[in-house]
């Protein structure tokens, strides 16, 4: 997923990119208010991770920028302020949550993924789909007690980010926006995310169909299923 980290503490920013990076997530960071501004209002993202403390720009108003362009995105307010004025207002103008400073990286992961859960719905980290198990947390496919180690890392993503939009065809350039970090061009190979499709459908075919990765013609790719 992709994560917009707006931090002016660069050592602090700096680590915050290398441990999401390391659990699977696409970072962007702004160590200012003006370049964060910027991207805010070019590019899409699932998560904005937005210190308050910002000295060139008033924290409050980026998170109002940061609904405004990107309302899907969920939003964590990292702040070393203590006045509980400032957390109330950052709610209620659409933060899904906050961490005071300093905190736990883990904790910071756990309220990602608690949210992530709450906003797609998602009740358990293992889902069936026609006797595959994939399990999101560990990051890995099982079919009948037989472990799926073909499939590479970005080829997970794809599927789990497919998982998370259950139901939904998503386009070529959503699947490669959200899982690459690319910003799509007028000369952009639709064949690039269709190549990994077609070898994440000949990986798992070896084991058994996997009839619920379906191709919506003209459109896209989405994956069906009840769960």
């Amino acid at each position: 997923m992709n994560v917009l980290i707006i931090e002016d503490e660069k050592a602090l920013a700096h680590e915050l990119e290398l441990f999401l990076v390391k659990n699977n997530y696409i970072c962007e960071v702004s160590n200012n208010g003006v370049s964060a501004s910027e991207k805010i209002a070019v590019n899409l993202y699932d998560f904005i991770l937005l210190d308050l403390g910002l000295p060139d720009y008033e924290g409050l108003d980026l998170l109002k920028e940061a609904k405004k362009a990107n309302p899907e995105a969920a939003c964590i307010i990292l702040t070393a302020r203590a006045e509980v004025n400032d957390r109330v207002k950052g709610l209620d103008l659409g933060a899904d949550d906050y961490l005071a400073k300093p905190f736990s990286l883990l904790e910071l992961q756990s309220r990602m993924q608690a949210i992530t859960r709450r906003k797609f719905g998602i009740t358990q980290n293992i889902i069936e789909l026609d006797g595959f198990l994939v399990n999101l947390t560990e990051r890995t496919i099982m079919y009948q007690d037989q472990a799926v180690n073909a499939i590479t890392k970005k080829e997970f993503d794809l599927i789990a980010y497919m998982l998370l939009h259950k139901n939904r065809t998503l386009t070529r350039a959503q699947l490669s926006e959200h899982i690459w970090g690319s910003v799509i061009n007028d000369d952009y190979d639709s064949n690039f995310i269709d190549a990994h499709i077609k070898n994440i459908r000949k990986k798992l075919s070896a084991f058994a169909p996997a009839d619920w990765l379906e191709t919506v013609r003209g459109l896209g790719y989405r994956i069906k299923t009840n769960v």
